[in-house]
């Protein structure tokens, strides 16, 4: 990843930390404590990040009992099994996207475990923090008018994002992305990241625990109720960052 990208990353990442959707350093003693600089700092533990809004908040799209599960569970999971594997290795201070986007930096008995686990927190961080019934919205502004370039229109933006998430086999991921040649849709599979490719602006988790529970195998459905609890103005803002 060229250093410009590397920077963007950190700016967008540190807009998520001010939101307070990301980061806490090992050896805080309360979240004030700022002696470490929660991206590039040493001895890197994570925390749960607060959800900001009810489980019940977004239904009738995604009902509360999928929230809770999927936050309390499944994402406490990949926190908890990641600072285990760092544990292993209190002298390793990589940023998290600089282990994700390289994975070679990793030291080698725990680089599944980074991969599969900081890709987990990582990718459920970022779904977390952009999503809120958004009543119709869609992006307008600079985002709004990028889609446009890229993808034609919005309407052919989300049917190209849509046809990525409704097609991909198994378990995974779909995003939008910053790129050099500007946004791109990606996938990726199981809780790996597009961190290698791009900067991460917008995902949607395809793991069956995203939905199940109210949508059974109709993936289709629950990938068309997504598109209602969007929050555009997080994504803006996140696009904003990587200019």
């Amino acid at each position: 990843m060229k250093i410009l990208k590397r920077n963007k990353v950190f700016k967008v990442l540190t807009i998520i930390l001010s939101l307070g959707l990301m980061f806490t350093i090992m050896g805080c003693t309360n979240a004030e404590d700022t002696n470490n600089d929660p991206i590039t700092g040493t001895g890197m533990s994570f925390e749960l990040p607060e959800l900001g809004y009810a489980y019940d908040s977004l239904e009738p799209f995604i009902d509360a009992e999928t929230m809770e599960i999927h936050y309390s569970k499944h994402f406490e999971g990949y926190k908890n099994n990641l600072n285990i594997a760092l544990a292993k290795h209190p002298e390793f201070n990589k940023p998290l996207e600089a282990m994700l986007a390289d994975l070679s930096l990793v030291p080698k008995d725990i680089r599944t475990a980074v991969q599969n686990h900081g890709g987990g927190y990582f990718n459920h961080a970022l779904y977390f923090s952009i999503l809120k019934i958004n009543d119709g919205q869609t992006p307008n502004g600079e985002l709004g008018a990028a889609i446009s370039i890229y993808f034609g229109s919005f309407e052919e933006f989300k049917e190209a994002f849509s046809t990525a998430a409704a097609s991909h086999f198994g378990s995974g991921w779909v995003w939008l992305i910053v790129t050099d040649n500007g946004l791109k849709i990606v996938s990726t599979a199981n809780q790996d990241t597009p961190l290698d490719q791009g900067i991460p602006i917008l995902n949607i988790d395809i793991w069956e625990h995203a939905y199940y529970l109210n949508y059974q195998n109709r993936r289709a459905e629950y990938i068309t109720s997504f598109f209602s609890v969007i929050n555009w103005d997080k994504v803006e803002e996140l696009y904003l960052a990587t200019k």
